[in-house]
């Protein structure tokens, strides 16, 4: 499974000032598969999502050693270029922040941002992200009214749309349905189930059933250490070390 990942972690190590937070950090993400990361609260889950595309550079007093190889490039090389990094990556908090602008401006932000593309090519990306994301018949009729009016849940399938719209490689989501509705939650989830054939999606999620729903590998974090990598079956219904065990049965929260 890990024969060609996707993004590789090579002894990596977090500290926030005197605090370590993610400890000797080596696992292989395959490439077009769902990865969920489990573990309990304060565990380093989202610190180690965060330093897949240098987000952890915006926090102060943040100490990271060891690499993070995507396609081969350590990302933590001094000469890594971060813009071009996590024009890679596209990125699902666990609130949807869509920008201050119109439903068809947010798809075309990106896009806009990087390049200069002809009206008819913004037109037709924007309706191509909009219709992957199950968004389009919702809002073709009003793609020019602000995108604060949709719900939580259109706005949360926007914030993906946006973030496809530059053509990453990969999709991190932090916790990324926690606020919204079951039925939103619904869509979110089998809308990874589908992208997967198209990008790796790495995904925190702090509720099971979601990880054995979605994902075809887990990562269980525990303590800042990673405790077990697998399927997903595998580790949720027998998973080899005793700790996993405590976790899974809920022992440990």
């Amino acid at each position: 499974m890990t024969n060609n990942p996707h993004i590789s972690v090579q002894h990596l190590n977090v500290s926030i000032g005197n605090h370590e937070i993610l400890k000797d950090i080596t696992i292989n993400i395959p490439n077009k598969k769902v990865i969920s990361i489990i573990g309990p609260s304060g565990c380093g889950k989202t610190t180690l999502l965060k330093s897949f595309n240098r987000l952890l550079d915006d926090t102060p007093d943040v100490k990271v050693t060891g690499k993070v190889l995507l396609d081969g490039e350590n990302i933590y090389d001094p000469k890594a270029e971060v813009t071009h990094i996590r024009k890679k990556m596209g990125l699902l908090s666990q609130r949807p922040y869509p920008l201050p602008m119109s439903i068809y401006d947010n798809v075309a932000y990106g896009p806009r941002l990087h390049g200069n593309p002809k009206k008819v090519e913004l037109d037709q990306l924007v309706e191509t992200q909009l219709k992957a994301t199950g968004l389009w018949n919702e809002v073709k009729d009003r793609l020019h009214a602000p995108a604060t009016r949709l719900s939580i849940g259109q706005q949360q399938r926007l914030c993906l749309a946006r973030g496809l719209a530059v053509e990453p490689e990969i999709i991190l989501g932090d916790e990324s349905t926690s606020a919204l509705d079951p039925v939103s939650t619904s869509i979110i989830e089998d809308l990874f189930i589908h992208l997967k054939q198209k990008y790796t999606i790495v995904l925190v999620t702090h509720i099971l059933r979601q990880a054995r729903r979605v994902s075809d590998y887990i990562i269980f974090v525990y303590m800042g250490k990673i405790i077990e990598f697998g399927p997903t079956e595998e580790l949720l219904l027998n998973p080899q070390k005793e700790l996993t065990k405590e976790y899974v049965k809920g022992f440990i929260s």
